[in-house]
């Protein structure tokens, strides 16, 4: 998956007869990369049970045209496209390598950038990868926090991948793949509600 529409299999229709905009945001600062492949594999996931409208924004490839930037309109007009679509999903994929105990410096450093209501009632899928299952709580403890402060919809399960469930930067492990499939079987029933129209003001 590129910064272009998925190529996935037929599916039905979304229920209101639109297409989910699925945004995927991959942390991980090489490529290739697990955490690339896990949110991949979530986005096609979804597109298994819903029509939708993929995007894959890489933190490794515009990393470079970001770590230099104060403010958003430092930016060049690349950066600025991901936060537009960021800012526009009906459903964020997010991932990240766990770095330090925590996600990657650029992956905060994008989400910096994002508007501080642009995400709210948003639904965001939580996924993370390490080198073993010990740090499979990053995913509570920082992705979590961090996009409740948007007031995001963090969805029920998280996915986390250890470097065991990966072969050649491929999924390896059944039990990861039934984990992706739990995921988004609990995420579909949220997915394309529009919140209410709210202002900032109400906070």
């Amino acid at each position: 998956m590129t910064d272009t529409a998925i190529a996935r299999p037929e599916t039905a229709a979304s229920p209101d007869g639109s297409r989910l905009k699925v945004v995927a945001v991959s942390g991980s600062l090489s490529a290739p990369s697990k955490t690339t492949v896990l949110v991949e594999a979530i986005v096609e996931a979804v597109a298994q049970r819903r029509d939708v409208d993929a995007e894959l924004i890489e933190v490794q490839r515009i990393g470079p045209k970001l770590a230099g930037a104060i403010r958003r309109t430092d930016l060049p007009d690349e950066v600025e496209s991901s936060l537009r679509a960021i800012e526009s999903a009906d459903l964020l994929v997010v991932g990240t390598p766990v770095y330090r105990a925590s996600f990657t410096g650029l992956f905060k450093h994008l989400f910096d950038f994002v508007g501080q209501y642009s995400l709210v009632d948003t639904p965001v899928l939580l996924s993370a990868t390490g080198g073993s299952e010990r740090h499979a709580l990053t995913i509570e403890h920082q992705l979590r926090p961090l996009f409740g402060f948007f007031q995001a919809l963090t969805l029920p399960i998280g996915v986390y991948g250890s470097d065991a469930d990966f072969r050649d930067h491929r999924i390896a492990s059944d039990d990861l793949r039934g984990r992706i499939d739990v995921a988004v079987e609990r995420a579909v029933p949220l997915l394309g509600r529009r919140p209410a129209q709210l202002r900032p003001s109400q906070w």
